[in-house]
């Protein structure tokens, strides 16, 4: 069997309710900087949950003109903006490249929901005539990544995974894949949503997945504490450019880290809890430790998918005590989702870029928020301050309704 080809990381964008570049939102996640609040961008008076982690100060006009964007939904936008500063990071110049060799993979839980509450509106008040030509071009999840590749001409391969909360971590796993195969050598993939909607948080709140305390939006988000009563809905984006490492060298490009591992796996147990002990996490996990050659004890760090609910949290913990076993002691946890909620399908490629700075950096953010230890949660989960510790290789947790389980696995670069 030929040896798998190597893929890097040349380039990191981000867009969060703390950060709208990749340096602001990783200082914000260092500082330990919430970008959770009262819901802004539409009334929520009547709704019982009224918080969440939307966008701060972020201005589509800044990027695009009037008529680009009443054709694209808010996902799309994030996916654009995310993406060019992660090629802008990369130094790539596109003029040098092949163009058919360079392709988009993303991924999102609900793509454009925006756009489809907005037209069945005018629909149901205004009928037929009056919904909009653009409404499937901008509410289709494919579009994002389709206008990705139209605005840079980028004719490699280019689509969608819709995993739920997988998603963009499922995508960074299949553009990775995509490279070592040979049919492309250079991806752009990441993750987007803009699903902070009144449908969408009426969906959540009325099965119970959602934290009710409105009055203290900063510290409603509590992953692995005790007193976590579920998640906070987030929004946002985030890319990683990744190219086949000779590629890389070539054009002298800077290496912030190796892909090095993806597994992922389904609990097929149910719609929207995990399984019992967290069987299809462990396998998830060990695949990419499998994948990436690695064995427990050469990870320092793992970003979790700790999403702040009941049962997520201690399932989670319960499958990472059972594969690391007696390692657990010294690897360290944290979830950045406690600074910025749960973006749903973007939120794999938040934690990747996250991931791949801590390796960058030597410092894991912290899981904010946490004070009431949980006797089920019982790991090191770096507790409301940024660690500063050597980054050799993180790993990456993602879990989606559907019992979906996707893990990646970054490592610290070395030429051979």
């Amino acid at each position: 069997m030929s040896q798998k080809r190597k893929v890097v990381v040349t380039g990191l964008g981000a867009l969060a309710p703390n950060g709208n570049t990749t340096s602001n939102y990783w200082e914000s996640l260092i500082a330990g900087k919430s970008g959770i609040g009262s819901i802004k961008s539409f009334d929520a008076t009547n709704l019982s949950v009224r918080i969440a982690g939307e966008l701060k100060d972020f201005d589509p006009q800044s990027f695009f003109d009037r008529k680009e964007i009443r054709k694209l939904d808010p996902f799309t936008i994030y996916h654009l903006v995310s993406s060019e500063e992660a090629i802008l990071n990369s130094g790539i110049n596109l003029d040098n490249e092949n163009r058919d060799r360079i392709g988009v993979i993303i991924g999102t839980g609900i793509g454009g929901i925006q756009t489809l509450e907005n037209e069945h509106g005018v629909y149901v008040n205004r009928g037929q005539r009056r919904v909009s030509p653009f409404f499937v071009p901008r509410f289709i999840p494919n579009i994002a990544s389709g206008n990705l590749a139209i605005k840079f001409g980028l004719k490699g391969p280019n689509h969608t995974v819709i995993s739920a909360c997988a998603s963009g971590t499922d995508a960074i796993g299949c553009a990775m894949r995509t490279i070592q195969y040979g049919d492309a050598d250079v991806m752009i993939t990441g993750g987007s949503e803009a699903s902070v909607t009144g449908l969408t948080i009426s969906g959540f709140a009325n099965i119970k997945a959602l934290s009710t305390q409105n009055d203290k939006p900063e510290t409603a988000c509590r992953p692995f504490d005790l007193e976590r009563d579920g998640f906070v809905l987030g929004e946002g984006a985030a890319a990683l450019v990744l190219e086949e490492e000779e590629h890389a060298l070539k054009r002298n490009a800077n290496i912030l880290a190796e892909l090095s591992g993806y597994g992922a796996t389904d609990d097929a147990f149910h719609i929207t809890q995990p399984s019992e002990g967290g069987m299809g996490a462990i396998k998830a996990m060990d695949a990419a430790l499998k994948d990436a050659q690695l064995s427990t004890n050469e990870i320092s760090y793992i970003n979790a998918h700790g999403t702040s609910t009941p049962f997520n949290d201690k399932t989670e913990s319960a499958a990472i005590a059972s594969l690391f076993g007696e390692n657990n002691t010294k690897l360290r946890i944290s979830s950045t989702k406690s600074m910025v909620g749960h973006a749903l399908g973007a939120s794999g490629a938040l934690e990747a870029v996250a991931c791949v700075k801590s390796i960058v950096e030597n410092i894991a953010p912290p899981t904010i928020n946490y004070e009431s230890p949980d006797p089920e949660c019982n790991l090191n989960y770096i507790p409301n301050k940024a660690e500063e510790f050597q980054i050799n290789a993180a790993m990456s947790n993602s879990f989606g309704f559907g019992g979906h389980n996707a893990v990646i696995v970054f490592k610290q670069w070395d030429e051979d």
